[in-house]
């Protein structure tokens, strides 16, 4: 065998060209000649001792990985990075100020919790996140996910004595919270802190991976179907009208249908404030889109909208009309203090929903800044740092963030380098907590409810998925819609895990319905190709080769097989019926021959007639005794037996896209090549990865009557071998 070549071009307008001579390769040779497996010296004891070996690097290592800041704040170029990063953090802060205000709304809670929930857990990502850019807070989303938990756990008509709240701690009290209030709060601080152990465990077994179960249609048409949501619950305050709040399965058709109800109350000065508010915002928004590359800063709307309204209604006295404002908001931090882990049992799946979403926000925001900026991020530590940012700062009376689409965007927009942005930003929000918080105590709700609505304009765009998906995939439309659909009619809870459920049933029904083709030769390349798509591939003589894009299990081994025979056109049952008909045809003939004596009898007074009928000339033959048995010349049932039943004598399964086979397939493969040798049809296997093949050899496959010789590195190799094959069959007839 001459070995492997590639020639050098002559000129440079010329290929380069490959030459190789080899023998034709199965896997009985492969196995026993030129592949030999490595000695495996090292013992279960000695890996496992490896791994929980401890040295200084180790523990460097694992210190980096677990603090990330340490990887980049000890060279931290102040002279390149500090202004962008200041003047970065400080038009986050103005942002996240107002949308922690308007989130709190959706979570159910007070407005000082969005302040709290936008200070905490933004401090601790400095310390334990890895992307450079997100915005760590409040969402829209994650916060409407709370707020259906907490109203589902604490509804509107429930009456809590002073009793039932005595575990709230005295921080409540010191908030003047009303009962109901304040068992909300308790219910959003669990629901937090049992995300926060969710996703720490999580990132602790090296879960990161679960983002990828949650697709991109998948995920932009829930994040859609939330904005409906979103929109449906702030339409009372945009309106000014009183209505109780719904969560779980149709809530979004019962708070349409009570706002409607109820629209004959509308609050004018609130509608009024409201859509003002709304058009300003979107207008604003609309300029920094335009103007993005002329603007240093994109113009803060939302603080304008937040210090505009407030003043409005210092110099009205909004209140005196019946517009709802957002009431006290106590000046200075809140003592820690324990959840109240009872409320817990019934929050577990709200708390695994949450904690989900709120890492594929995370991890995809990311990864998208992170390839724009060229550094990567470690999902396994994301999930540690949200679940630590949410368990930490649940003690200290936040609910459960996530990072902010329209925050990270501008925090990288104007310039921010690492999370000392999120910092400054944090501090913006600390500000207001500690000193000047009570300035926005008159700020009304609807003012909140516009800077809420005009954020998700962006997820509203997410419509325009569709066009694109209805040309180049149905199966990612249909999950779209599913995910869209289900959201908006069961909840975003409910809806989540159908939306799951769907994508996955795809995947399965992508596996259940490989395309399959039958393969041929591309002349004097080696290559193979679908015969039905290129012109230039042919099929070679007697030869089908077949190749299907899934592996085979238990889902799909019946379809693998009956899709087999469909595109050869070589059907085992159908040949085995025909050679059936014909040979009872062959032997119906023969007893017509072997029966052409034909004696009649009359008994007419004792006389007796007979009637010999005319033999035929190889009947006459054998009765004279001139016929002798010949040598080599098969008797009729043997001609008919040994008659080929079809042109095909071969079948080479293509498995280079089969990636695992399971006993079930296994079996099926068995039954097929079985089924295929009783009609003098041989069946081999061409392009097998060695994890199959090891598989196969744990599944017991071969055996005595299945030799590792029908199987071969490519399908060139079987090809080769099965013209050869056939090329000897024909000899060894005529020498038999």
């Amino acid at each position: 065998m001459e070995p492997e070549e590639a020639s050098a071009p002559e000129d440079a307008g010329s290929r380069l060209m490959l030459r190789v001579e080899r023998p034709v390769y199965d896997e009985e040779f492969l196995r026993t000649q030129l592949l030999h497996r490595k000695q495996n010296s090292t013992s279960f004891r000695q890996k496992l001792a490896d791994k929980f070996k401890c040295s200084s690097q180790k523990a460097k290592a694992v210190a980096l990985s677990f603090l990330p800041i340490l990887t980049w704040l000890p060279s931290y170029p102040v002279k390149q990075y500090l202004l962008s990063d200041v003047i970065s953090g400080l038009s986050t802060g103005v942002v996240q100020l107002p949308q922690g205000l308007a989130y709190a709304l959706l979570a159910a809670v007070p407005p000082v919790y969005g302040l709290y929930s936008s200070f905490y857990p933004v401090l601790l990502y400095i310390f334990f996140g890895t992307s450079r850019h997100v915005s760590i807070g409040t969402f829209a989303v994650v916060s409407l996910m709370i707020g259906g938990a907490v109203v589902r756990e604490v509804p509107d008509n429930m009456f809590i004595g002073p009793a039932n709240v005595s575990n709230s701690s005295s921080v409540d009290k010191d908030l003047n919270l009303s009962p109901i209030d304040a068992r909300r709060v308790q219910v959003a601080v669990v629901l937090t802190t049992m995300v926060g152990i969710i996703q720490f465990v999580l990132g602790l077994l090296r879960f990161g991976f679960v983002a990828i179960y949650l697709t991109e249609p998948l995920v932009r048409g829930f994040t859609t179907a939330a904005a409906v949501h979103v929109v449906i619950s702030q339409l009372k305050y945009l309106l000014g009208v009183k209505t109780a709040r719904f969560s779980g399965p149709l809530s979004a058709v019962y708070s349409v249908h009570a706002v409607l109800s109820k629209i004959t109350e509308t609050n004018i000065p609130s509608l009024l404030l409201g859509l003002t508010c709304t058009v300003f915002l979107y207008g604003i928004k609309v300029l920094n889109e335009h103007f993005k590359k002329k603007l240093p800063v994109p113009i803060p709307g939302e603080i304008i909208v937040v210090i505009l309204s407030t003043g409005v209604s210092y110099g009205i006295p909004l209140k005196s009309h019946n517009v709802s404002i957002v009431g006290q908001i106590p000046s200075g931090l809140r003592a820690p203090a324990v959840p109240d882990f009872s409320l817990a049992l019934n929050l577990i799946p709200d708390a695994i929903a949450v904690a989900i979403v709120g890492f594929s926000m995370t991890i995809s925001l990311s990864k998208t800044f992170a390839l724009k900026h060229g550094y990567s991020v470690d999902g396994n530590q994301e999930l540690i740092a949200l679940g630590l940012c949410n368990f930490l700062s649940s003690f200290f009376h936040t609910f459960a963030i996530t990072c902010s689409m329209s925050r990270s965007l501008v925090q990288e927009s104007t310039g921010g380098k690492t999370q000392i942005a999120g910092l400054l930003s944090s501090l913006v929000v600390l500000l207001v907590v500690l000193a000047i918080g009570f300035v926005f105590e008159p700020l009304p709700q609807t003012a909140l409810a516009a800077i809420i609505t005009v954020n998700l304009v962006g997820m509203f765009k997410q419509f325009r998925d569709i066009p694109p998906l209805w040309r180049t995939s149905k199966i990612e439309l249909a999950i779209w819609l599913v995910s869209f659909a289900a959201s908006v009619l069961l909840g975003l809870d409910y809806g989540l895990l159908a939306a799951i459920a769907f994508a996955i049933i795809t995947v399965i029904y992508r596996t259940q319905s490989p395309k399959s083709t039958i393969l041929g030769h591309v002349t004097n390349t080696g290559l193979y190709y679908d015969v039905n798509t290129y012109e230039e591939a042919s099929e070679y003589e007697g030869i089908k080769i077949f190749h299907s894009n899934s592996s085979i299990y238990f889902a799909n081994s019946d379809r693998y097989a009956s899709k087999l025979k469909e595109k050869t056109g070589v059907n085992p049952e159908e040949l085995q019926a025909a050679r059936k008909a014909k040979r009872k045809r062959k032997k119906k003939e023969n007893e017509e021959q072997n029966s052409s004596i034909k004696i009649c009898a009359k008994d007419e007074t004792e006389d007796a007639t007979q009637e010999v009928v005319p033999q035929s000339q190889d009947m006459q033959e054998v009765r004279n005794g001139d016929s002798e048995d010949k040598p080599g010349e098969p008797t009729s049932e043997e001609a008919v037996f040994l008659e080929p039943l079809s042109s095909v004598h071969s079948i080479i399964l293509d498995w280079t896209a089969v990636n695992f086979i399971d006993s079930v397939g296994a079996k099926a493969i068995k039954q097929v090549i079985k089924e295929y040798a009783s009609v003098d049809v041989r069946v081999v296997i061409a392009g097998c990865n060695r994890t199959v093949l090891d598989q196969l050899y744990t599944l017991q496959f071969f055996s005595e009557e299945l030799s590792t010789n029908v199987v071969f590195p490519s399908v060139h190799d079987a090809a080769l071998h099965c013209q050869c094959s056939s090329s000897r069959l024909p000899a060894a007839s005529s020498e038999a």
